[in-house]
This record gives structure tokens, C-alpha cells and sequence, in this order.
């Protein structure tokens, strides 16, 4: 594997553990539907404030999330789906996982060819 290729791997498995938690998801997919506060998305799912904040944070630093202020009054912080993380996600897993990858090889492992070590 090159060096841009365990990149590419290491920057996947780190999106894909941000993602592997089910508030997390819960939270995507109701940002799917527009942008919410994180007042709307406390009550929707039904969890306290600080959680939210907490998960919110999480997708904001692995870049699939974006916040802004209201310009009129900055402590409310409206949150949507960043379309262009979501949209290289989407590539990378579909190439990661794309059966097309798949090749017939047989092991080259020595103990299987008779070689004991």
C-alpha cells in the first residue's frame, strides 16, 4: 500500500468511526432534512443539549457538518450537512467497497505449499 493510499485509508476508518456511533447518524440524518438548531435537534431526538453539542462537535472537526452564527443574534448556532464532505465521502466508501476490486488469488502462504518453518 503507498503512502497516499494508507492516507486515504487512515483519513476513511476516521470518518467511518465519527459516523459508527448512532447519534451521530441520528443526527445526519435529521441535518439531511435542512438546517437545525441544536434546540430542534434536543427535542427530535428526544437528548439533552450538552449530548448534542457534544456529537455536533464531533461531525463538525471530521468536516461533515458546518455551523453557522445568526447574524442578528450570535448565540444561536443554526447546523446543516456539509454537501461537499458528504459528496467525497460517498465516493471514497463507494471505491473502498466497489466489488469490481475483488481478485481471484490463490494464498502464497508456505506452510500451505508444504514448507514448514
Amino acid at each position: 500500500m503507498s503512502s497516499a493510499d494508507a492516507a486515504r485509508a487512515a483519513e476513511l476508518a476516521g470518518l467511518l468511526k465519527v459516523l459508527s456511533d448512532p447519534t451521530r447518524l441520528a443526527i445526519l440524518d435529521r441535518l439531511m432534512q435542512g438546517v437545525q438548531c441544536n434546540c430542534e435537534l434536543g427535542e427530535c431526538l428526544d437528548l439533552p443539549m450538552n449530548l448534542i453539542s457534544h456529537h455536533l462537535k464531533a461531525l463538525r472537526r471530521a468536516g461533515l457538518v458546518s455551523a453557522r452564527r445568526d447574524p442578528s443574534d450570535r448565540r444561536w448556532v443554526y447546523y446543516s450537512v456539509n454537501r461537499e464532505a458528504l459528496v467525497r465521502l460517498q465516493q471514497e466508501v463507494c471505491a473502498f467497497f466497489d466489488p469490481g476490486r475483488i481478485q481471484v488469488r490463490e494464498t502464497a502462504c508456505p506452510r500451505r505449499a508444504g514448507v514448514r518453518g
